[in-house]
């Protein structure tokens, strides 16, 4: 039977028949061929076979045969300005990788940021994300609106988009790794990132656009920083997010520096708590995930930067079963180069089986494709809204094609689409609205985007250069 919510004749609708659909809800209930019905920017009913009789002000109706209808995918950790710093330092570990390429990213501008936003939200709008994020934490002095300019890309696209307001205040005289004019003040940083978020920040149901107070990392950020930014965090009602356990050297600096690990660490700054999510989270001990399953701190897993950055296997399967919510993270594309979730999906399930403990009981599919829709929502704080299909949620949803030579082979679809290569997304709603048709973005002009994003990272290298 058909979930539905009440139906309103006045709002215009999008029915969409004949498709295979994975709800992703509390019960992973599947439909081979059922049926979705978009009203405004709510889902109104999902279910098997045909859709309701009778509806009113269809606009669009849609045949999603050899097609999947999933949740839109979440994107939990990025960091666009990266875009334009791809295939460099591809053969260090983190901590030498950000001492290659701090001095480059400290160079960057407000055109920059704009132009490298537009080409990260592109390559994961058109993969099927209608959620993304991006943890942006440096603010070079007279760079001008970086956080505006990232916010107004992801409106163009059309993404729904949480801007986690980073910061870094812990530099290389203060035995941090950037360098000593990429960082900001202490309470420059926590004023600008106040200023950010009462101006950007909506807290509705529907909002397009939410802001998360995001100190960078333990090796980046004072202990003040990080305290005092939970507290701004807390006083101002939005989430908190930084970088935690990602990789054995972080696990080493934070003993020698505080003289306890990264987790315990984070709890004595006020960092561990239901509105808290990590990114990496790779190297947890057993009390580490007990401390994060008691406080729902939530992780953001980027397999695919784990692995370009040799930083180990994330224990997914572990923090699952013990309660822990799980998203997934294309990370920044300087250590991610693809910058699409799909890989996320797929490498999250082949890189936990390498894990010598769970081996091929580590993922299955639908716990990969859970990761990367509901998940992520419960991460980002969005669970109640978005993350899976359910009548009375928004309207963010993909039509995926499994009708094409990659795909047509694999009898289940929800295996072709996790285990197969990148499907092509026939549609892509986001708030009820069109984002993506025929793999190709509506509100943005690709062709135009890969011109100025290479020129903008020739832009970058030349200043780099000449600093």
């Amino acid at each position: 039977m058909a979930a539905s919510a009440a139906p309103d004749s006045t709002v215009e609708r999008i029915v969409i028949e004949n498709c295979a659909v994975a709800t992703v809800d509390a019960n992973d209930t599947e439909y081979a061929s059922g049926h979705v019905v978009v009203a405004g920017n709510r889902i109104e009913s999902v279910g098997a076979g045909r859709a309701p009789a009778g509806l009113e002000n269809v606009v669009r109706h849609i045949d999603g045969t050899g097609h999947l209808a999933t949740p839109g995918l979440v994107n939990t950790h990025h960091h666009f300005y990266q875009w334009i710093t791809r295939g460099l330092a591809t053969d260090h570990n983190l901590f030498n990788w950000l001492v290659a390429l701090y001095p480059t990213w400290a160079r960057i501008d407000e055109q920059m940021a704009y132009t490298a936003a537009q080409g990260s939200l592109a390559m994961m709008a058109r993969g099927g994300v209608t959620t993304a994020m991006d943890h942006h934490y440096v603010f070079p002095r007279g760079s001008g609106d970086l956080s505006g300019a990232i916010i107004r890309a992801a409106s163009e696209v059309g993404v729904r988009f949480t801007l986690a307001r980073g910061s870094m205040d812990r530099s290389e005289k203060d035995g941090g790794l950037p360098p000593d004019f990429a960082v900001e003040t202490l309470d420059g940083a926590l004023a600008a990132t106040e200023e950010t978020v009462r101006k950007h920040h909506d807290a509705s149901f529907d909002a397009m656009t939410q802001v998360a107070v995001a100190p960078c990392s333990p090796f980046s950020v004072s202990t003040e920083l990080l305290a005092q930014g939970a507290e701004l965090a807390r006083r101002l009602g939005v989430r908190m997010h930084t970088h935690g356990s990602e990789t054995v050297e972080e696990e080493k600096f934070c003993h020698e520096l505080f003289g306890m690990g990264p987790t315990d660490y984070f709890e004595s700054t006020g960092w561990l708590g239901e509105d808290v999510w990590m990114a990496h989270s790779v190297h947890m001990n057993d009390s580490d995930i007990a401390a994060f399953a008691r406080t729902k701190t939530g992780v953001a897993h980027c397999p695919s930067s784990n692995a370009r950055l040799a930083a180990g296997i994330a224990r997914v399967p572990d923090m699952l079963a013990a309660g822990v919510p799980v998203g997934l993270g294309v990370d920044g594309t300087a250590s991610n180069e693809s910058g699409e979730l799909h890989t996320e999906l797929r490498n999250a399930l082949l890189i936990n089986r390498l894990n010598p403990v769970h081996r091929e009981r580590a993922l299955n599919a639908r716990q990969a494709l859970r990761l990367g829709t509901y998940g992520g929502a419960q991460v980002l704080g969005r669970a109640e809204q978005i993350g899976s299909l359910e009548a009375g949620k928004l309207a963010d949803l993909v039509l995926w094609n499994l009708s094409t030579l990659a795909h047509s082979s694999i009898a289940d679809p929800v295996t072709a689409l996790v285990f197969g290569a990148a499907a092509p997304v026939t549609l892509s709603l986001v708030n009820g609205r069109q984002i993506v048709e025929d793999n190709r973005l509506l509100f943005a002009d690709e062709d135009a985007i890969a011109l100025s994003t290479r020129d903008e990272a020739r832009r970058l290298a030349r200043i780099a250069a000449q600093a």
